[in-house]
């Protein structure tokens, strides 16, 4: 940081009360007036060098003392004693911590060169040139200043000669950087054999407001100079330090809590940052993309800036981690842990995004990764916010049926997720439990998972036969495609005529057997399981009804009082499974 020494001269004043004056023997002929202070001043050493001073004591006699008020002076008291002190040749220091008032007050009190030579104005100026600007945290700290006198600073020049020097500075190529800097990211240390990196001026930038930060990076982005990762990196460091609760955001969502004077401002610095990001895909992370996403409904920002962020995000959400899309719900009539509307609103996005495109445009195997890459995302997301004592069953399956079934290549991750929601609401009713269990897709479950899934208590009975019968479906093709290299077309399509009338009810027994041990479940289990949830629905007192009423139960409950088509369709293929279930426990 530069400094110029001015005067000689002790520094004489003092304050009595709200008045400032200064020891001398002189007899005090000048009283100024600036906002609540008094200035008790003399007429000789001011009036040579102020050239508003001479205009307004022009209609006083010399013997008489002169009393003015200059409430409108830019930089108030402070700034004028600058001036006093110089006039009376007293030593100050000029920096650029207070260069910008002291210039405004010296020009409105013209202090030029035409009215004496070597005048304050003229030093200011050259200070202001040779060094202000030639140094990066001095034109950084000298644009600052200027925020309090904003009308001032832009019709002087001080504003646009700021910008231009720090514009100057960063466009240097970063191994030419040879000056001052702050950069405290993690795994930096700060010596002498380390290049610059790149992204250098970022931190000292964000501490500029909102409106000169934005003319910086507009005027950085219009020379195509730097890459769009580099002002994307610049907005994000911007957002971190100035909108609260963005680096935190998980803590609490009482961190937000905030005036209305400081929210608007908070508003305006978001809506500002999005309006700045590169259309370059990448510029930013989706993350933090995210970030801005899960705070801008507390914030209140317009539906175009929202519409725009939800866009953005959905064009970079196969990039996404798990960890990116846990934010706490901030909404004060949703109960839920996790904001899941917010990831819905982007998924949802996200297809919009691709089905938007030409097929001309999309490549159909970069078009299934990406699907295929959201699709696990999700799963995995939903393993997380099954853990939610409050997260509803329509949430949990709005969210996990926006995938569409291309999406998913299996369906382990997903039966992981409602096993995970089934453990923690054990109090699931039974049509909530068919609501979220009708989503799987049995024969995208692997080996593994069919065999846990058959075992697992937590799941319907519906699902529970629907898996058996699968893996019957799955040996009885498998046997069929053996016997078409062996016979003839003759038989095979009588093979397929038996099958259409009721061959099938005429397996052995064995075979169900022989289906439910691949499954990891004897006869005598899926009996059980059978038997015990057909117990929970009756009454306790109710008698236990006979074999032959359970399997006829079984047929009514699945067969004809489905309540759905889908439904009605699974308990007319189940039939058959029960009916040779019910026979086989008979003869035992």
């Amino acid at each position: 940081m530069k400094f110029m020494k001015l005067g000689t001269r002790p520094d004489t004043f003092y304050t009595e009360q709200a008045t400032r004056t200064l020891v001398s023997n002189i007899a005090v002929d000048l009283v100024i007036k600036i906002n609540d202070i008094t200035y008790l001043l003399h007429k000789a050493p001011l009036l040579p060098k102020c050239g508003l001073l001479q205009q307004l004591c022009s209609d006083f006699s010399d013997p008489e003392p002169v009393s003015l008020e200059l409430h409108d002076i830019p930089g108030g008291e402070n700034a004028f004693e600058l001036c006093a002190k110089f006039c009376y040749g007293m030593s100050i220091n000029i920096s650029a911590h207070n260069i910008v008032p002291a210039f405004c007050a010296a020009k409105f009190l013209q202090m030029n060169e035409s009215i004496e030579k070597g005048n304050f104005v003229g030093k200011l100026e050259a200070f202001f040139n040779s060094c202000i600007l030639e140094g990066w945290k001095d034109s950084i700290v000298a644009i600052q200043a200027t925020d309090k006198l904003p009308l001032w600073s832009e019709n002087l020049g001080i504003i646009r000669k700021c910008i231009d020097s720090i514009i100057e500075k960063i466009l240097t190529p970063s191994p030419q950087v040879k000056w001052s800097y702050t950069y405290t990211r993690p795994g930096y240390a700060r010596k002498q054999h380390h290049s610059v990196p790149k992204d250098w001026w970022t931190e000292d930038v964000s501490d500029l407001g909102i409106d000169l930060f934005r003319c910086i990076i507009m005027a950085i982005r219009s020379t195509y100079v730097l890459p769009h990762q580099l002002i994307g990196e610049a907005l994000h460091v911007y957002a971190c330090k100035w909108l609260p609760g963005l680096t935190n955001i998980r803590s609490s969502g009482s961190s937000l809590a905030q005036t209305e004077e400081s929210k608007a401002k908070n508003q305006k610095i978001l809506e500002t940052i999005v309006s700045m990001i590169p259309a370059d895909k990448g510029s930013v992370s989706v993350g933090f993309l995210l970030k801005l996403l899960s705070i801008s409904s507390h914030l209140g920002i317009s539906p175009t800036t929202k519409t725009e962020l939800i866009k953005r995000a959905s064009i970079q959400f196969e990039e996404a981690t798990v960890s990116d899309l846990l934010y706490h719900s901030t909404s004060s009539s949703d109960r839920n842990f996790y904001d899941t509307e917010l990831v819905l609103a982007v998924l949802e996005s996200f297809f919009k995004f691709w089905k938007s495109k030409p097929p001309s445009v999309v490549d159909n195997r970069q078009f299934l990764k990406s699907v295929r890459n959201v699709g696990k995302l999700i799963d995995s997301y939903l393993q997380v916010v099954a853990r939610d004592n409050n997260m509803p069953v329509s949430k949990f399956v709005a969210l996990a049926e926006a995938v569409p079934a291309i999406g998913r290549s299996e369906h382990d991750d997903l039966y992981q997720a409602i096993n995970i929601y089934l453990k923690v609401h054990p109090d699931l009713g039974k049509a909530e439990k068919r609501r979220l269990c009708r989503i799987l897709q049995c024969q995208r479950l692997s080996p593994e998972a069919r065999a846990h899934a058959v075992k697992n208590e937590l799941l319907p009975l519906r699902t529970v036969v629907q898996l058996v019968y699968f893996e019957q479906e799955k040996g009885s093709n498998n046997n069929k495609a053996t016997t078409t290299t062996t016979i003839n077309h003759h038989k095979l399509q009588k093979s397929h005529h038996d099958l259409l009338q009721g061959a099938a009810a005429k397996r052995p027994a064995a075979r169900v057997a022989h289906d439910t041990q691949s499954l990891g479940i004897n006869k005598e289990e899926l009996m059980r399981r059978m038997s015990h949830a057909e117990s929970r629905e009756k009454v306790q007192n109710r008698s236990k009804i006979s074999d032959g009423k359970l399997a006829l139960e079984i047929e009514k409950k699945m067969v004809i009082g489905g309540g759905t088509k889908e439904e009605c369709t699974s308990g007319c293929k189940l039939e058959l499974v029960s009916k040779k279930s019910m026979r086989k426990r008979s003869r035992d």
